[in-house]
């Protein structure tokens, strides 16, 4: 579908205005018989947070798609999703969501956990280091 902008998209922001998402250019996201692909979990994760963010008005979808078109314009080889996630860290940085030290922090407490097991500390799961409990399934929710 066309936005308002004139840009030519699809829903997979759907919910908040301006957060269509691009279908060709350097922002359009991959896709395979027009459904989007993601290579790793985590890709699919930083997808969905970035969307979640601009539809509830954390963050602005044009200037988070700036910030993409620019991360992916400084490597031009560098896999899609690693300048996504570049470009969604920079706009919370920027917006004062999160600081430097706390990005850097968080994402190693994240690399720290087992693969396959999205369970963290406090969800009555793993022993309390962010280390999983033996078993892979979504508990109800989204994997």
């Amino acid at each position: 579908m066309t936005g308002r902008d004139g840009r030519t998209g699809t829903a997979g922001a759907p919910g908040a205005p301006g957060t269509t998402l691009d279908t060709s250019g350097p922002a359009a996201p991959p896709r395979s018989n027009g459904e989007l692909v993601f290579a790793e979990p985590w890709e699919g994760r930083a997808f969905g947070m970035a969307v979640t963010l601009a539809e509830s008005g954390l963050i602005g979808w044009d200037g988070f798609r700036d910030r993409l078109v620019a991360r992916i314009a400084e490597d031009p080889q560098r896999a899609y999703y690693v300048s996504w996630l570049a470009a969604l860290e920079d706009v919370l940085v920027g917006a004062g969501r999160i600081g430097v030290d706390d990005l850097g922090v968080r994402a190693a407490r994240l690399a720290d956990r087992p693969a396959g097991h999205d369970h963290g500390q406090g969800d009555g799961h793993g022993d309390g280091q962010g280390r999983g409990h033996g078993h892979a399934h979504a508990h109800g929710r989204p994997a």
